[in-house]
C-alpha cells in the first residue's frame, strides 16, 4: 500500500506529478496505476492539467498496451497540444505510427491549436510510417498557416528526415539549404538522410561543412549516421577512418555503437578476420550487436568456423536476456550452406525442444499513396497470386538454389 511518510500531509496537484514521474523513471506501472486510482478517488483526474499530463506519460511510457492510454486521452474533458503530442508520441514508441498520423488528422479537424511540437511529432510519424503524401501536406499547411513555424530548426529537421526516409533525397536538401538557420540538429538530420540513402561522400563533406560553415563540431550521433551511410555505401575505409578520427579530430571517445557500425560495415564486404580483430580490440565489452554483426557476416560468406564463435558468444548474451531464437536458427541455417546436414539436424532437434518458432519477415511500401506489407510466407495477402508471380520470374532468372525445408 502506498503511504505518505507524514499522515498529516496528503498529496495533493502539486505532489502527484512528481509521483508519477517516478514511477516512470524507476519504471513501474504498477506503482504508477495504484497513484493513478488516488488521483481518480480523490477527484483529481479531470480538474488539474499536470496531473492529467503526468498520467498519460505514465501510460505511454510505462505499459506495453496504448490503448489505455488512449482511453485516458479521451475521457479528458479538456485536450490540448500537449496531451495530444504526448499521446502521438507514445503510438510511434509502439510502432503505430499510422495511428499517430491519424490522430493528427482528427486533431486538425476537430480544430485544435497546434504547436510545434506537435508538428514535429507528427512529422516523425510520417517518417516511421513511410507517408510521403502526409508529410508533403504538412509542409504544404506549415508554408501557407504557420511559415513562422518553418524557422525552427526541429520542424526543420523533421521535415529533412521526413523526405530523406520517404525517398525523396532531393527535397530533403531543399529544405536544408533554404533553412534561415542551421544548427547542430539540422546538419545531423542532413547526414542522416545522406546515410538513409548511403551517399557515403555526401554524408562527410557534410561532417567538413559543419565546422567550416557554421563553426558546429559533430557529436556521436552524427559520426554514426556517416559511418552508416559509408556501411550502406560499402566504403569500409572510410568508415573506418572516420572511427579512428573520433578522438583526435573531434574530441569524441568512441561508444559501443560506432564500434557495433565498424563491425557490420567489415562484415558486410567479407572481412571478417578484420571484424574479429576489430572486436578483441574494443576498449568495452561487446554487446549482442557486435556479435551478431559477424554471425550474419559468417552465414553470407559461409564462414562456419567464426560462426560457432559468435554464435557462442551470442548465447551466453541471450541465454542471460532469454532470448537466443535468432542464433539457433542462424547458425542453422549456417550449417545447411555449409553442406554440415548433421550439426544443422543438431540444431534443429535443440530449436524443436526449446518451442522455438521463426518470427516472419515484415516489410511494407509506399505505391500511389497507398502503404502495403509483406510477410514471409504469408497465404492470405490480397495479391498473393501476382506477388507469386512475380517472384517466380524473378527466381527463374536469378538461378535460386532451392535448399532443404528446415520446418519453420
Amino acid at each position: 500500500m502506498l503511504r505518505s511518510p507524514n499522515p498529516s500531509a496528503a498529496p495533493n496537484h502539486h505532489s502527484y506529478p512528481f509521483a508519477l514521474a517516478a514511477c516512470i523513471a524507476i519504471p513501474s506501472f504498477f506503482s504508477g496505476t495504484q497513484i493513478h486510482s488516488l488521483i481518480v478517488r480523490n477527484g483529481l483526474a479531470s480538474a488539474d492539467h499536470y496531473v492529467q499530463t503526468a498520467a498519460l506519460r505514465l501510460y505511454t511510457q510505462t505499459q506495453n498496451d496504448i490503448s489505455q492510454a488512449q482511453k485516458l486521452f479521451d475521457e479528458f474533458s479538456q485536450r490540448d497540444a500537449v496531451h495530444l503530442d504526448i499521446l502521438m508520441t507514445g503510438y510511434i514508441r509502439h510502432g503505430f505510427a499510422a495511428e499517430a498520423s491519424c490522430l493528427f488528422q482528427d486533431a486538425l479537424a476537430a480544430g485544435f491549436e497546434l504547436d510545434k511540437h506537435v508538428i514535429t511529432t507528427a512529422l516523425t510519424a510520417c517518417s516511421h510510417a513511410g507517408d510521403l503524401k502526409q508529410g508533403n501536406w504538412i509542409h504544404s499547411y506549415l508554408v501557407e498557416k504557420h511559415s513562422d513555424f518553418l524557422k525552427d530548426t526541429f520542424i526543420g529537421s523533421a521535415l529533412i528526415s521526413m523526405y530523406a526516409k520517404c525517398g525523396c533525397i532531393d527535397e530533403a536538401v531543399k529544405v536544408f539549404d533554404t533553412a534561415p538557420e542551421r544548427n547542430s540538429f539540422l546538419w545531423a538530420a542532413m547526414v542522416g538522410g545522406f546515410a538513409v540513402h548511403g551517399f557515403a561522400n555526401d554524408a562527410i563533406f557534410c561532417l567538413s561543412r559543419m565546422q567550416d560553415e557554421d563553426g558546429l563540431r559533430p557529436d556521436g550521433i552524427t559520426i554514426l549516421s556517416a559511418m552508416s551511410a559509408c556501411s550502406h555505401a560499402g566504403v569500409v575505409d572510410n568508415g573506418l577512418k572516420l572511427l579512428a578520427e573520433m578522438e583526435l579530430r573531434y574530441g569524441l571517445m568512441p561508444q559501443h555503437e560506432h564500434y557495433s557500425c565498424a563491425v557490420d560495415m567489415l562484415c558486410k564486404v567479407g572481412r571478417l578476420a578484420d571484424a574479429l580483430k576489430l572486436i578483441r580490440q574494443m576498449p568495452m565489452k561487446p554487446l549482442a550487436s557486435v556479435w551478431g554483426s559477424l554471425l550474419t557476416g559468417c552465414r553470407i560468406y559461409s564462414n562456419v568456423e567464426l560462426a560457432e564463435l559468435a554464435a557462442a558468444e551470442l548465447q551466453s548474451i541471450a541465454w542471460n536476456d532469454g532470448n537466443d531464437e535468432g542464433v539457433f536458427v542462424q547458425l542453422s541455417n549456417i550449417y545447411m550452406n555449409a553442406n554440415k546436414r548433421e550439426d544443422a539436424r543438431r540444431i534443429r532437434k535443440l530449436i524443436g525442444m526449446s518451442g522455438i518458432k521463426k518470427i516472419p519477415a515484415c516489410s511494407a511500401i509506399e505505391v500511389d499513396g497507398e502503404i502495403s506489407s509483406f510477410v514471409a510466407g504469408d497465404p492470405v495477402h490480397p495479391q498473393r497470386v501476382q506477388i507469386w508471380w512475380i517472384l517466380n520470374v524473378f527466381m527463374d532468372h536469378a538461378g535460386v538454389i532451392e535448399m532443404e525445408d528446415m520446418g519453420f
